[in-house]
């Protein structure tokens, strides 16, 4: 029987994107309980324009039910028992504990926080069920699975390490602003440019990056942020944000009160850009992400990856000078092995393709090997209704989200002390 899911107050496109492909599984009739405001209109514009694309439509029929108790009346009809949480993050952690007391299975957009006040929530709700997962859809990516798989051939890469100058690890990336989602602008609340709420650069882009390490690092292992993570430095700092931007972006026509402390001469200081250096699991791990205005003409996000191996380094890239595509690039120190490693990896990934390149190897999957952001989300729905379907939490998944967050509040408070 397809599962009944209510979507409580979607104030970011990521809620909207869970039903960007039809669903056999979920009934086609989703709840909305929201107050009323443009976050919701612009939710329900989202889920008409999937029903109504030419390529590929959707038959979501949606039931709202907008007013200022939509929470309450959320809980008292009980309708499914699965609850679909993306808007604001400041308040997340708190309202996911009601959810959570009140017997709500939780799927919900990171960050889970802004800052560490929110912790004691964050205990409460991950020692026992219902379940609670938060949306990481980049376990959803073959080319990520492929760079497992290759830094996870011991007799090719050894083991990680950068040595002492540089990270064994290493994620960035340069997000935007002005972006288009579904081919269309995307139009942002105004509360996204607000720190508290939305979070900053210290706990947003970085918590996916902080799951990609824990992957590479852990399989099912159970972390422990006492024992496994250490923060080694952060910093954040800030984007200047033009009033003609933001009122593009958002459509109101000035900075909210709520954002006069940020704003200088007329120009938002976003503090949206952090780094982090961290060791987890005793492995130098370096996270930076910055956030840019507009997103270039034909592209989108900027991604860069590195591991650093006893044998091997493998980069990503996914950028202007990649054609926005991923590109995996492999140095070897030798190539002994590497044969036999390939027809593992070409089992796991049919299609995978390499050719010398660049003092290396550049390794390539067919283009419909992969996923694209706006698909991943389906499938990260799919894997959390495989979990509530088989009344599982698994106790390593409940110690990585419990360790993700922990962290990431560690390196805020890290940042801010400077």
């Amino acid at each position: 029987m397809p599962h009944s899911l209510s979507v409580y107050d979607p104030g970011h496109f990521h809620a909207a994107l869970l039903f960007f492909r039809r669903n056999r599984r979920v009934d086609r009739t989703v709840h909305v309980y929201a107050p009323p405001g443009p976050d919701v209109e612009k939710f329900i514009a989202l889920i008409d324009g999937f029903n109504g694309r030419e390529d590929a439509p959707t038959d979501w029929r949606l039931e709202c039910h907008i007013g200022v108790d939509a929470l309450d009346a959320m809980i008292a009809a009980r309708r499914g028992g699965i609850v679909i949480l993306a808007g604001r993050n400041g308040p997340r952690l708190g309202l996911m504990h009601r959810l959570h007391d009140e017997g709500f299975h939780v799927l919900a957009d990171k960050p889970w926080l802004t800052d560490s006040a929110a912790l004691p929530h964050l205990d409460a709700i991950t020692k026992a069920p219902p379940l609670a997962a938060d949306i990481m859809t980049g376990r959803h990516s073959a080319f990520a699975g492929l760079r497992n798989a290759v830094i996870g051939t011991a007799s090719i890469f050894g083991a990680l390490g950068g040595g002492a100058e540089q990270p064994a690890l290493e994620f960035t990336s340069r997000h935007h602003l002005l972006k288009l989602v579904g081919g269309q602008p995307l139009q942002r609340p105004a509360w996204f440019y607000d720190v508290n709420v939305q979070g900053d650069g210290m706990v947003d882009i970085q918590s996916h990056y902080v799951d990609q390490a824990q992957w590479l690092l852990g399989g099912r292992h159970r972390f422990d942020t006492d024992r496994d993570c250490e923060v080694l430095q952060a910093e954040r700092w800030t984007t200047p944000v033009p009033l003609a931007l933001f009122r593009e972006s958002t459509g109101a026509t000035a900075f909210p009160a709520y954002l006069s402390p940020a704003v200088e001469d007329g120009v938002l200081q976003l503090a949206c850009n952090g780094r982090i250096d961290y060791r987890l699991c005793g492995v130098w791990v370096r996270q930076h992400c910055e956030w840019g205005l507009r997103e270039p003409e034909g592209g989108g996000d900027i991604h860069g990856f590195t591991a650093r191996g006893e044998h091997a380094e493998l980069t990503l890239q996914h950028g202007p000078e990649t054609g926005f595509q991923p590109a995996l690039h492999l140095r070897l120190q030798n190539d002994h092995g590497l044969d036999e490693a390939l027809g593992q990896w070409r089992t796991a990934f049919p299609g995978l393709e390499i050719a010398a390149s660049d003092g290396g190897y550049r390794l390539r999957l067919p283009a419909a090997a992969e996923a694209g952001h706006d698909a991943q989300f389906p499938l990260m729905l799919n894997q959390f209704l495989d979990l509530v379907e088989a009344d599982a939490w698994p106790a390593d998944l409940a110690a990585r989200i419990r360790t993700r967050y922990t962290l990431l509040a560690r390196a805020r408070d890290h940042a801010l002390a400077r």
